[in-house]
């Protein structure tokens, strides 16, 4: 049996926060972070498992990265938000019951802001969180390194997209096994 921390497809959604446009610059190692959470978005469609895409204020942040926009058929619905935590916006929250997910795999920015306050308000909600410490960001790396260390801290599981795709397939066997392992080289 596996172990309850390890992710379980059947159980399994991805929120990818705020990954917009506005970050690109001020964010030194954005196209890094941005190129990770594409390939995070590509292999939960390729397993064909939730994806949840928030927006903060997008008419003065901009939308999400094009990088991402990309990854997602042109018919997907982001959620708009202007609290912090996307557990503020009802939207949000009715997207992540539809889903019956009881573990989230969260990335996006800023990291001490909207990802810190998101993961603490899903702890608070009953959800395990496992956060793509290799898909999040913010200005300054004490801020990313303090919020990272603050989540876990609060029972946040630090994970990576490798880690958490292969998690997910758990058997080279998978049908999906090839596809994923394409995405990650």
């Amino acid at each position: 049996m596996p172990h309850p921390k390890v992710l379980h497809r059947e159980k399994t959604a991805l929120v990818v926060v705020d990954l917009q446009e506005a970050f690109r610059s001020p964010i030194n190692d954005f196209a890094q972070i941005v190129s990770r959470a594409s390939i995070a978005v590509r292999g939960f469609q390729t397993l064909n498992l939730p994806i949840i895409v928030t927006e903060q204020y997008p008419k003065g942040l901009g939308r999400t990265a094009e990088e991402i926009l990309f990854s997602l058929p042109t018919e997907f619905e982001f959620v708009e938000k202007s609290a912090f935590s996307s557990c503020g916006s009802n939207s949000f929250i009715e997207k992540l019951r539809a889903t019956n997910a009881s573990q989230i795999v969260l990335c996006g920015l800023e990291t001490h802001i909207c990802v810190n306050q998101t993961a603490h308000d899903l702890l608070s909600e009953g959800f395990e969180v496992h956060v793509l410490t290799d898909c999040v960001g913010s200005r300054f790396t004490q801020d990313k390194e303090t919020a990272l260390r603050k989540m876990q801290i609060s029972g946040v599981i630090p994970s990576t997209v490798e880690m958490a795709l292969f998690e997910l397939l758990r058997d080279s066997k998978h049908e999906q096994f090839k596809a994923i392992q394409n995405l990650i080289r």
